[in-house]
């Protein structure tokens, strides 16, 4: 496994992130446990959660999962980079009730000391907004987060679906307080959606935070869609975000065109969708979502993937980005 440093911190994480998102409405505890061994086993270090994972009435349960996986020791925990998330709502399925979602400090106090609980530690190494919150002022999130790391509750502090502005603004305020601020931006990024090189990335590179792409594959619309439909393998290709893009003709045509220069060379769809995104500027590594275990055994080939400066013009070809901003928009 390779390893790089998270942005401008010390941190070193591995090049492939575990992400956990079905760990409990997809994959059960036994088989989550069992890949996140393996994770391990090959030298991935980077675990991301969110303390709404398990979604509904079974928020947190995703943490409780990886809670239990540290319990059995072994120097699980200590050999994980761990990051959760806040912001979405936890209180209990059904009711609506006042600061238990969002950043304010209340928020973000109980909603650390809740996931603590669940993924039984002391500490969350890296903790994520998990959105930006327009109504809570940065002084008061950074009071918050610098109290939770003087605490030893949290280490570092990351953004996720942040604009390249947020990013600024937020970092320019910790700046003020003489805080360590973001290090770290979890966003929507793959061939097929490259807006955010636009002015997040840019953003991110600035002030010195990793890039953590969400959903490398575009929901599996990279991992070789058209051919899973043909087979008639594909349940996965032909929902949510797949199916919304092969519903244009055009999409269709880029996403065979994918397909195709991938067979010319010999190679997986997916393993080239992830591997592109490891030679991206500023890419700490993509986030791999995985249900099975074989899923996990295909991602950890990306990283091995090397791919020439021809098949890298290629794939600009077939997904050409914005550009930066704001050329991309303005003269």
């Amino acid at each position: 496994m390779e390893y790089t440093q998270l942005g401008r911190t010390g941190l070193k994480v591995s090049r492939l992130v575990l992400g956990t998102m079905n760990f409990g409405p997809q994959t059960d505890e036994a088989d989550s446990h069992a890949i996140m061994d393996a994770a391990l086993g090959a030298g991935v270090n980077f675990f991301d959660t969110a303390n709404v994972y398990g979604w509904r009435e079974n928020k947190g349960r995703t943490e409780e999962i990886i809670g239990a996986w540290f319990a059995k020791g072994g120097g699980r925990r200590d050999k994980t980079v761990l990051a959760t998330k806040v912001y979405g709502t936890m209180a209990p399925e059904g009711e609506e009730w006042p600061n238990f979602e969002r950043l304010s400090a209340l928020n973000i106090r109980r909603a650390v000391e809740a996931s603590l609980k669940r993924l039984r530690t002391d500490h969350i190494d890296l903790y994520q907004f998990h959105h930006v919150d327009r109504a809570t002022p940065w002084e008061e999130i950074w009071q918050a987060i610098d109290v939770l790391i003087q605490q030893g509750k949290i280490l570092y502090a990351g953004s996720s679906n942040f604009a390249g502005w947020h990013i600024a603004q937020a970092n320019e305020a910790a700046a003020r307080r003489g805080s360590l601020g973001l290090v770290s931006e979890q966003c929507l990024y793959n061939l097929v959606e490259r807006r955010a090189e636009m002015e997040v990335i840019p953003a991110a590179e600035h002030y010195g935070l990793g890039v953590i792409p969400w959903s490398p594959l575009h929901g599996g619309l990279l991992g070789g869609a058209l051919r899973k439909q043909r087979e008639g393998g594909g349940a996965r290709s032909t929902s949510g975000r797949s199916a919304d893009a092969l519903k244009s003709r055009e999409q269709r045509e880029q996403i065979q065109a994918y397909e195709d220069l991938c067979d010319k060379h010999g190679v997986e769809p997916g393993d080239v969708g992830l591997a592109w995104l490891l030679t991206r500027p500023g890419v700490t590594g993509p986030i791999v979502g995985p249900r099975t275990q074989g899923q996990w055994d295909s991602a950890l080939r990306a990283v091995r993937l090397e791919l020439s400066e021809e098949f890298l013009t290629s794939l600009d070809e077939i997904f050409p980005g914005p550009g930066p901003s704001p050329e991309a928009f303005a003269w």
